[in-house]
């Protein structure tokens, strides 16, 4: 599903953001991403939505080298990834119903299937009955469903969540982990990045632990092992 072969990513200051990273993320895991702040897990996520390239390794993502990925072929390649990030990133002109269907109109989908396919994600999000609010007429954990939504509406088979949790109340930050749980087990790959500890230690799911570019931690039901 993921892997990283022997990756290394080298800035031009000559500091290493990540040394030799070996890692393998099997389809339908659910695997936490945790370290102090500046560890390197933002370059890891970057290098796996090809925004930023390796210095030396390959990256497979489904049987797919990304690593030597054409510029014209990354577009694509994203398109099999949903993310969900920190600041949820919603279009404050568009309604729920409306931000959501944008990401199915950007990959061309017969309106048909969007009138389908909408309905159904925003019901397995919580939010069925708040199709026609506007962002701003929505709490933050709400806000953070449509962008969960909207990351899966497409049928991804891997989702990235960058630090989801991060502007959440500890009660609504749960629920969020709940729906993410839920996607999971129908079948979504999920790699997340967090400085929650709460969440980690109470999931138990795996976790890969990096400090200064470099794995230190990788277990299975893991703890988050940090006190940031």
């Amino acid at each position: 599903m993921i892997e990283f072969k022997n990756i290394s990513k080298v800035y031009n200051n000559n500091i290493f953001a990540l040394s030799n990273i070996n890692v393998k993320i099997e389809k339908g895991e659910f695997v936490f991403l945790v370290g102090p702040s500046g560890a390197g897990k933002s370059t890891f996520i970057k290098m796996l939505l090809k925004e930023v390239q390796p210095t030396n390794g390959n990256i497979i993502v489904n049987n797919l080298d990304v690593t030597n990925l054409k510029r014209k072929e990354i577009p694509y390649y994203r398109r099999r990834i949903g993310v969900v990030f920190q600041d949820f990133r919603l279009i404050p002109t568009l309604n729920v119903y409306e931000n959501v269907a944008f990401a199915m109109r950007v990959v061309e989908a017969p309106l048909r299937e969007i009138r389908k396919k909408v309905p159904m994600v925003l019901s397995l999000v919580g939010l069925a009955n708040k199709y026609k609010a506007f962002p701003h007429e929505l709490s933050g954990g709400e806000q953070q469903r449509v962008s969960l939504a909207r990351a899966i509406v497409n049928n991804p088979s891997i989702l990235i969540a960058d630090e989801p949790t991060g502007n959440l109340d500890p009660e609504t930050a749960m629920d969020i982990m709940q729906t993410l749980n839920d996607i999971n087990y129908a079948g979504t790959t999920i790699l997340m990045a967090t400085h929650a500890k709460e969440i980690v230690d109470n999931m138990r799911k795996r976790v890969i632990a990096i400090e200064k570019g470099i794995i230190v931690r990788d277990e299975q039901k893991g703890a988050y092992g940090y006190e940031d």
